[in-house]
């Protein structure tokens, strides 16, 4: 370990154009759970919600047909307003300040990255820190869908306030897949921490990768093939590795 971690410090000092691609193993260190562990939030029990289907849950459809339904389960499973950075996130956003990081790609939307003070961010999932009105557009901040005191959050227009997070059945934002896929093919070196890049479409970026060096920072080994000349497969906790390489 000690060699692949004085590799990866090395790979970082020589890097000009660094990008991180992230997924929630980055925020768990944080206590956000993910989705799909034994421990994620895809298991947890809750006889509220006996007999949907987590999916469904956090679909379009929901939204629509049973808001809510919908709002009831984002308000107690999806809240990080008071979830803190930690020091993947504080590490990458110094880099950043540094002038070595290009970009974060995440598809976690818990807004740490911003939280942490990361300014060029590509949500590809969206953002829970973003809510907006259905009908007429209006924006509203990450506080109103929890304390408007109605089941069914709504605009002054009667129109329902909304997370800004994709949802199943939804594209994905433009604007973060255009942004996230010319870093991603500008990128000298990178880094893809805390998924097993299974998440389609948004694991699909990674073959945008024009650069010669790529890191993976993982706690389980990824069952993927990274076709680039040189490759460093660290299995470990992110926020950790990266503390470790950064003097954190």
């Amino acid at each position: 370990m000690d060699e692949k971690l004085a590799l990866l410090k090395r790979w970082i000092d020589e890097a000009q154009n660094l990008v991180f691609f992230g997924g929630a193993g980055v925020s768990t260190e944080s206590g956000v759970p993910d989705f799909r562990s034994k421990d994620g939030l895809y298991n947890q029990h809750d006889v509220r919600f006996e007999g949907y289907a987590p999916e469904y849950l956090l679909s379009h459809t929901c939204l629509v047909r049973e808001p809510a339904v919908f709002f009831e389960f984002y308000r107690q499973k999806m809240d990080a307003r008071g979830v803190l950075p930690n020091d993947a996130h504080k590490c990458l956003a110094r880099w950043e300040r540094e002038g070595k990081l290009l970009a974060v790609v995440t598809q976690n939307i818990d807004g740490l990255h911003q939280r942490a003070d990361s300014r060029r961010v590509f949500e590809l999932h969206g953002s829970t820190a973003r809510n907006y009105c259905m009908r007429c557009g209006k924006k509203y901040g990450p506080d109103y869908l929890f304390d408007c005191g109605e089941a069914v959050p709504r605009c002054a227009c009667g129109g329902i306030v909304r997370c800004d997070v994709t949802l199943y059945e939804e594209a994905l934002p433009e604007a973060a897949v255009e942004g996230a896929v010319e870093a991603i093919g500008t990128a000298d070196l990178l880094m893809i921490g805390g998924t097993s890049l299974t998440v389609w479409p948004a694991a699909s970026f990674v073959r945008y990768f024009r650069g010669k060096r790529l890191v993976v920072i993982n706690k389980e080994p990824l069952d993927v093939r990274l076709n680039v000349p040189e490759a460093l497969q660290i299995n470990a906790p992110i926020g950790a590795t990266l503390g470790a390489v950064s003097g954190e």
